[in-house]
């Protein structure tokens, strides 16, 4: 199936006492601002042009490893920017066009004339590039570029780097919170007596609002205006709040709601793939505020996902650190077989990566097998990079990328500026010629013809099941113990059927059942082969006379228009529309939890009788209550799976030996006969997909839509906070800040505010979906008139921290071993025993001026890259966790925010040590913050009599150096203020 080779680095990296279980934290160094004013909107750009150059952010260490001491500046804060001309001046050369003249110069690798830059991954030469681009000798010096060049020897040392990247990506979600932040900050700014007008970003930020329709209405024509209405009317506030934004500062653009999904939206539009600025050539990359920012990865241009608090710094002028990282070949062969599509690859290869362990590393693929597999083939692997922990999984430019930019309707005489760009600096890899043999730190090899079809669930999703297993692996959960894997249904259950009456019609339910079946998510709608597959599986469907059981809720949600335009053109859309998979809204919706209710007889049958319901969407995860709180069982497949999966209506099904269900001619209509083969596939897409529907698309969101340009917004540099307001409020982060650090804090006496096993994601800590009525945020909406119809969304709130500190650790199922085995959101106020939801026992202890902790096991904080899984903890009153293991970006969010992340030693956890989670923590510092080393060991002392050392994951200096201040959006306010005074 597939060969790992040893490693020819023979390094440790990643395989230290502590691990993560995500891509590689990065952190912004020391380094100065320069702050642009202006009050004018920006509009979109036409596609893939070309905006200013700035500092970003980048993921590096997987593990607190010993790291290269950078500069004093670590310690001083901000200084004066170098004269911001490079140092390797020497090599920046012109770039000829084909006809006379040039297009511009470029800072060349070939003329470095090293013959180790030869032997680089093509990945580590996009940090090489800007590396060299960047020397300034203060943020980026020559010993910086020579730990790059040395990469082969470097990297197994965990050699601490800068990068700078060219942007930032965000998504609404993302993207409130952050300008909440710098609307506040500009408030700090004026009472520490500065210009808040410094507050501003440096770089383009472009941020598309896609996170906040939802599949309310369904099966309908009206669907797509009414879910955009229901949008508007729910997040107007919101949306407002953005397009003040987009006004009050400088190089931010807004993609309106109703246009797309933001990575679809960035492989489609927004990425450049190649910069030209003022004259200078260079590679497009971006920090994105949402994990699976890495899909540009699919098209050449380096990009990964940090968290919001990180990007609000890069968007100030703080470089990014990150530790060198070591780089995994996976080499791809062959085509994939009929009827397998790219969503199979994917959690194959997602499979395969989280087997032989890729946290923190970047994966590289390569081989003869790329010129078989398409950029949107390539970019639903690169999607799910956070899925199998690579800080990106990257597809070097080459011919098939260069199609691709044509089809997508770029410009010729762009498309020949990136490649001859490329070509000269030895970064586009073309198969006609000789390939030098590039290092790798490790191996593996992919037959596409090994790739068989399946899915993957139905709590994780690198969970991967055979789809000729399905029907065996879903017996085997239902029956096994509850888990991951297990659903813990006694035998004589199992069976059961429940009876109800939808809309007057009999129907029934039983485990397994369908309820859910979403084509969503930027993942698959933004690959045409598997839309317009599932396009024809519905054709060939309907043309049999099969039926989608009315109570299944189906729904189609695109990440761009382009689709609908492409599955209109095939006459493949009515088809969809005759399943019910009707065109709701173009946005993340069901992927990101946004479901929408379930019609009330089918949630009543299913809550009642305890029946384990599932959901089958095209998306990229599918923990436990993500996607709707009652439906436990989800499963990943491809979108003509879940059309399949629909017209089944129970994911209970052998598809080659059962049939789907009857044809209008009595017949019994099998999985075969509507699967349509690669050649139909292929005919449909050569006929259907073509350029201008990709151009026409995106010049019709420059103009926004009449809903977001009659949004009235105030026009002033700082925000007129309204204190009745439950969307956008002022958040306390910055209300009592001093001109001078904090200093590190011990934590005394604490109490244990909740104990964890392994796996608890963000979605865990800070949910994005529904609040329920009786929650504590849903107690303070409606003592503020707010009613449960219009509560939206823990995510859709995010810009009130009031809603959000209520929302922390509040999702339905989590699991708190204090409480001994109940799911829930709540805990055990440990002075008096009573059992209280999370907030209220926090507020208790913060009220009686008590510290608090969290105990977990491995992967915590894994899942999306939110940082109110951060703050949310912080203003609880939380002052350390302490973790088997922890997902980078939380890791970093956590130290972003001055909450101490701790590691259990090797072979120990709250369990081996006897820690019932009763006890009173001590957790001592030293007073001086340069007495504290990263990485260092720390004594945890309880009340108890026991003690135990752990591993501060407190990484770098640079991290420290935000700990002295107390987080990481302090230190830029002071700095920025020192830098005033000298």
């Amino acid at each position: 199936m597939y060969r790992a080779a040893a490693s020819t680095l023979r390094h440790s990296l990643c395989r230290l006492p502590c691990t993560t279980s995500s891509a590689a934290a990065t952190r912004p160094l020391a380094g100065a601002a320069r702050f642009l004013a202006t009050s004018s909107e920006r509009r979109l750009p036409a596609p893939a042009s070309s905006r200013p150059l700035g500092a970003a952010a980048a993921r590096g260490s997987c593990s607190g490893a010993a790291v290269t001491e950078r500069p004093a500046s670590a310690w001083r804060g901000l200084a004066t920017m170098a004269d911001g001309n490079s140092r390797f001046g020497h090599v920046l050369t012109s770039l000829p066009k084909p006809g006379g003249g040039e297009y511009g110069k470029y800072y060349s690798l070939p003329a470095l004339n090293d013959p180790r830059i030869e032997r680089l991954p093509y990945s580590i030469r996009y940090l090489l590039e800007s590396a060299i681009r960047n020397c300034d000798g203060f943020q980026i010096t020559e010993k910086d570029v020579e730990n790059i060049i040395d990469w082969e020897n470097t990297a197994p040392k965990l050699v601490e780097i800068p990068f700078k990247p060219a942007r930032v990506l965000l998504q609404d979600f993302t993207g409130v919170p952050a300008i909440v932040d710098l609307a506040s900050m500009r408030d700090a700014m004026d009472r520490l007596g500065d210009d808040p007008g410094k507050i501003d970003p440096l770089i383009p930020v472009d941020l598309v609002i896609d996170h906040s329709v939802q599949a309310d209405v369904v099966r309908s024509e009206n669907a797509l205006q009414s879910n955009m209405q229901r949008e508007f009317d729910r997040n107007k506030e919101r949306f407002a709040f953005l397009r003040w934004g987009s006004m009050a500062f400088n190089n931010m653009l807004i993609v309106p709601p109703g246009s797309g999904i933001v990575h679809q939206v960035n492989l489609e539009y927004l990425g450049r793939v190649v910069f030209n600025t003022d004259g200078i050539l260079y590679p497009d990359s971006v920090l994105g505020t949402d994990s699976h920012t890495t899909m540009i990865d699919g098209m050449g241009v380096a990009g990964w996902g940090v968290g919001g608090i990180e990007a609000e710094a890069t968007m100030l002028g703080q470089p990014m650190s990150m530790v060198l990282p070591s780089v995994v070949g996976f080499k791809l062969s062959g085509k994939l077989r009929d009827g397998v599509t790219a969503t199979d690859l994917v959690l194959t290869v997602t499979q395969i990566l989280r087997k032989h362990g890729v946290v923190g590393k970047f994966v590289e693929f390569h081989g003869e097998g790329m010129s078989e597999l398409a950029v949107a083939n390539r970019a639903t692997i690169a999607n799910m990079s956070p899925e199998y922990g690579a800080t990106m999984g990257f597809f070097p430019v080459d011919h098939v990328t260069l199609e691709y930019l044509k089809l997508t309707g770029r410009s010729d005489e762009k498309v020949e500026m990136v490649e001859a760009y490329l070509r000269a600096n030895n970064m586009l890899v073309d198969y006609n010629e000789t390939q030098t043999e590039r290092a790798y730190s490790s191996y593996l090899e992919l037959d596409l013809a090994d790739v068989e079809p399946c899915v993957s669930g139905p709590k994780r999703p690198h969970d991967r099941v055979a789809l000729k297993d399905m029907k065996a692996d879903w017996h085997a959960c239902l029956s096994n113990k509850v888990g991951f894997k297990g659903f813990g249904v006694p035998k004589e259950q199992q069976d059961k059927v429940v009876k109800l009456s939808f809309h007057g019609k009999p129907a029934e339910i039983r485990h397994g059942s369908v309820v859910i079946a979403a084509i969503t998510s930027c993942t698959n709608t933004s690959n045409p082969s598997v839309m317009l597959g599932a396009g024809l599986v519905a054709k060939k469907a309907c043309e049999l006379g099969l039926e989608v059981n009315p109570w299944i809720k189906t729904s189609l949600a695109p990440g761009s228009g382009a689709v609908t335009k492409y599955l209109q053109k095939s006459g493949l859309q009515k088809y969809l529309d005759n399943l019910g998979f009707n065109l709701i809204g173009y946005g993340c919706t069901t992927c990101i939890g946004n479901s929408g209710e379930l019609d009330e007889d089918v949630a009543k049958a299913i809550t009642d009788n305890d029946i384990i319901a599932a959901a089958v969407l095209s998306g990229n995860r599918n923990f436990e209550g993500r996607i709707h709180a009652l439906v436990r069982a989800n499963y990943l497949a491809s979108p003509p799976l879940v059309v399949a999966y629909a017209l089944a209506g129970t994911v209970d099904i052998d598809f080659e030996e059962e049939p789907i269900g009857k044809g209008r001619d009595g017949n019994d209509v099998y999985f075969k006969d509507i699967w349509p083969s690669n050649e139909e596939i292929a005919e449909v897409e050569q006929s259907s997909v073509l350029p201008d529907m990709f151009r026409s698309t995106y010049e019709a969101i420059t103009q926004g839509n009449p809903m977001w340009n009659q949004l009235s917004v105030p026009k002033a540099k700082r925000f007129p906070w309204d204190p009745n307001s439950t969307y956008i409020h002022d958040p306390p982060f910055f209300k009592d800040i001093t001109p001078t650090p904090p200093g590190p804090r011990s934590v005394e006496n604490a109490y244990c505010l909740l104990k964890f096993g392994d796996s608890i994601t963000t979605d865990h800590i800070s949910p994005a979906g529904s609040i329920p009525r009786d929650s504590p945020a849903g107690k303070y909406l409606l003592e503020r008139g707010v009613q449960p119809k219009d509560f939206n969304s823990y995510g859709s709130r995010r810009g009130n921290d009031e809603v959000m500190a209520r929302g922390t650790f509040a999702n339905i199922r989590i699991v708190n071993r204090l409480l001994n085995g109940e799911v829930g959101p709540k805990t055990v106020h440990v002075p008096t025993g009573e059992k209280l939801f999370v907030f209220d026992a926090a507020m208790r202890y913060k009220a009686d001026g008590y510290h608090t902790i969290v105990l977990a096991g491995e992967e915590y904080g894994s899942g999306s890259s939110r940082d109110w899984a951060a703050k949310g903890p912080m203003l609880l009153g939380v002052k350390a966790v302490i973790a088997k293991s922890f997902e980078t970006i939380h890791r970093s969010n956590l130290v972003g925010m001055g909450v101490i992340p701790l590691c259990f030693k090797p072979g120990e956890d709250a369990d081996s040590l006897g820690l019932t989670g009763h006890e009173r923590f001590t957790i001592r510092l030293p007073s001086n913050v340069s007495e504290i080393q990263p990485g260092q060991d720390v004594e945890v002392v309880t009340d108890s009599g026991k003690s135990f050392t752990c591993k501060l994951r407190i990484d770098t200096l640079v991290e420290l150096a935000y700990f002295d201040h107390g987080g990481i959006l302090h230190y830029v306010l002071r700095n920025l203020v020192k830098q005033q005074q000298r």
